[in-house]
């Protein structure tokens, strides 16, 4: 849990991760090695050559040439060296040194076998060491190039530079590849809520270009098959709309009223769902897509309500303003509110927005609908009382193509209990 709430949740930054992640290791690896092995055995050899010049320095002091000791040590060594008569290395501390450097020294001046103490805190200056001779103290102030190779370092530095520009080409190269997949996601969410998404342009490796020609392809598809829906429901409407109309004229010549009306009911459900295909149709035709605010919007469809069917509330907690086509939202709030009319004497709507998107919520006191057939009445030609709506003059296709509009704009419809114990419709739509 802990790795997937550092690992970025972009597949930019995974892959970033992916290839550096190597490198990184690579270069801790190589550097542990490096500091194990080869600046050790530097160290060493760097100590011995030191510590082996110290040793003739202190054999020259021995045989009483200090004059000749001091000028090879300081023309030939690389070394200031000092005599401080009767004096102890006790009175001398120096802070207490750690690596590598400081262990192979050590090591190294063992073998004089003399007593010593060194000081490498401020390397910069030269490399202090203290040797015990007899009653006096021999004080050598060693050139830091005589144990200290940059060259070394210089090389870590080298691949710790290298690992940071591969990483920035990295990034360079995979924000160029992975570009064309932020374009898809943004036209597929476009095509999703219903808008004219162009084509996505083929760009990127093989299988990204496979993958937009398979969006083009399937998008192609689905605009050729809601044409044909649209194009065939247009036609069926309009051929049945003639023998309904010749129907209507020979059941005004009818004398039975009880077959008549009968006949009536029928007729008058057929013209209903003819209606409601018109409805459907228009509302898969062409619109252009606006800017609505759905609070207005929702205020224009009230104000045409009769009052003393119904009493309504809204509730504006937010103010929404969206893009999306205003006939098709408008229509899909007119079923609802038409639903509510219908089986109720009371309707609240609420309007309110979060980091989701909008809700815009329906409740009334009616019967309701059992919560089994919540997802049953959004299918077409679904009714709960075929009696009923014969009478009423209904199709079972309101909420169908109500939720049609509402998911072509990228959003979704649900239902629910209503406080007021009647049904709740839940509007959910993108901002």
């Amino acid at each position: 849990m802990i790795i997937r709430k550092i690992l970025p949740i972009s597949l930019l930054g995974r892959s970033i991760i992916i290839i550096f992640m190597p490198i990184f290791l690579l270069v801790i690896i190589t550097s542990i090695i490096f500091y194990q092995t080869s600046w050790n055995i530097i160290s060493k050899r760097l100590t011995e050559s030191v510590v082996a010049d110290i040793n003739v320095i202190v054999k020259l002091i021995n045989k009483d040439l200090e004059n000749e000791a001091v000028s090879i040590a300081k023309e030939d060594f690389k070394m200031n060296i000092n005599i401080q008569q009767n004096s102890k290395i006790n009175n001398i501390i120096f802070i207490k040194q750690r690596g590598i450097l400081s262990k192979r020294l050590k090591q190294a001046l063992i073998n004089i076998n003399k007593p010593f103490t060194y000081d490498l805190s401020n390397i910069d200056k030269g490399v202090k060491i203290v040797i015990q001779l007899d009653k006096d103290l021999l004080l050598i102030n060693v050139d830091k190039d005589r144990l200290y190779s940059e060259t070394a370092f210089v090389f870590l530095l080298w691949m710790i530079f290298a690992s940071i520009l591969l990483l920035i080409l990295s990034y360079f190269f995979m924000n160029k590849q992975i570009r064309p997949l932020k374009r898809l996601s943004i036209i597929a969410e476009t095509f999703g809520r219903g808008l004219d998404a162009p084509e996505l342009e083929s760009a990127g490796a093989s299988e990204i270009r496979q993958t937009a020609n398979a969006f083009n392809q399937m998008r192609t598809r689905i605009k050729r098959f809601l044409k044909q829906r649209t194009d065939m429901l247009a036609g069926v409407s309009h051929d049945l709309r003639t023998p309904l109309t010749r129907m209507k004229l020979q059941l005004s010549l009818l004398k039975d009223e009880k077959a008549k009306k009968e006949l009536e009911l029928d007729i008058n459900e057929m013209t209903a769902m003819l209606d409601s295909y018109v409805s459907f149709v228009r509302s898969e035709a062409p619109e252009p897509i606006e800017n609505i605010n759905l609070n207005k919007l929702l205020k224009e469809i009230i104000s045409n309500i009769n009052k003393e069917k119904i009493q309504v509330y809204l509730n504006e907690k937010n103010i929404v303003r969206t893009s999306a086509r205003p006939l098709q939202i408008k229509r899909a709030f007119q079923n609802i509110i038409d639903n509510s009319i219908r089986y109720s004497d009371k309707l609240n709507i609420e309007i309110l927005t979060n980091d989701e998107g909008c809700y815009i919520l329906f409740e009334d006191n009616g019967p309701g609908i059992p919560n089994k057939n919540y997802e049953d009445v959004f299918k077409p030609f679904f009714t709960l009382d075929p009696s009923r709506n014969k009478l009423k003059g209904e199709s079972g296709l309101g909420l169908a193509i109500t939720r049609d509009i509402i998911r072509s704009h990228g959003g979704e419809i649900r239902l629910d209990k209503s406080k007021l114990g009647g049904l709740k419709t839940i509007f959910h739509l993108p901002i």
